[in-house]
């Protein structure tokens, strides 16, 4: 591993390591991927990274191209102690509203995970219900901290394939390319098409 890069996972990992510096043993990274798009669902990943974990090119899934964030989501789930998804519906967005959907996303994300943690590190978001287990909300937590980067990128790379499987049920909207977002051509393929089965139509009133 080149020093450049060494020099960045130490300081990506360096709110962990304080916490494990005062004896803090497990501690559990979270984040979402989707809560912008128009269609498809909510994805919540939480992992549990050993302490000593250094996997080249971790960071934030937004700075990863989609072929490498392919790469790294399959060196995370084998390097992680433990890791969990849920997935939350369009169906259950339109029901609940986005952010209590990605909060139940949460809970239920920390709910199956094999190894309980003793610290919860969450990406912005706050008044959650984490089981009891301590929690610290980190704003742009997802480029800060080790663990939460490396869920964004099991939330994304998750999101993303769910989103591909799609793109095979309803060709016309283009979501392989878009994943759901409001891109241009997505809303004229709204446009020209109307909604299908997994628009979220508290988000695309504007369009229909």
């Amino acid at each position: 591993m080149k020093e450049k890069e060494l020099e960045r996972l130490n300081k990506l990992k360096q709110i962990e390591q304080d916490f494990h510096n005062k004896g803090v043993k497990y501690i559990c990274g979270i984040d979402e991927a989707g809560r912008g798009p128009l269609a498809g669902p909510v994805v919540v990943a939480s992992v549990i990274m050993p302490e000593n974990s250094m996997i080249e090119g971790v960071n934030d899934s937004k700075k990863v191209s989609e072929k490498k964030r392919e790469i790294l989501y399959e060196k995370i789930i084998e390097d992680a102690i433990s890791y969990s998804v849920a997935i939350i519906s369009e169906k259950e967005i339109d029901q609940i509203n986005i952010l209590n959907a990605t909060k139940k996303g949460l809970t239920t994300s920390i709910s199956e995970l094999k190894v309980k943690p003793d610290l919860i590190l969450v990406d912005a978001l706050n008044k959650i219900d984490t089981l009891g287990i301590p929690y610290k909300s980190i704003i742009k937590g997802d480029a800060l901290v080790y663990s939460i980067s490396a869920a964004s990128i099991i939330a994304k790379v998750t999101r993303d394939r769910i989103m591909r499987q799609m793109d095979e049920i309803y060709p016309q909207y283009g979501f392989a390319g878009h994943k759901g977002y409001g891109t241009a051509k997505h809303i004229s393929a709204i446009k020209e098409y109307g909604l299908c089965d997994i628009h979220r139509r508290s988000f695309t009133k504007n369009f229909v």
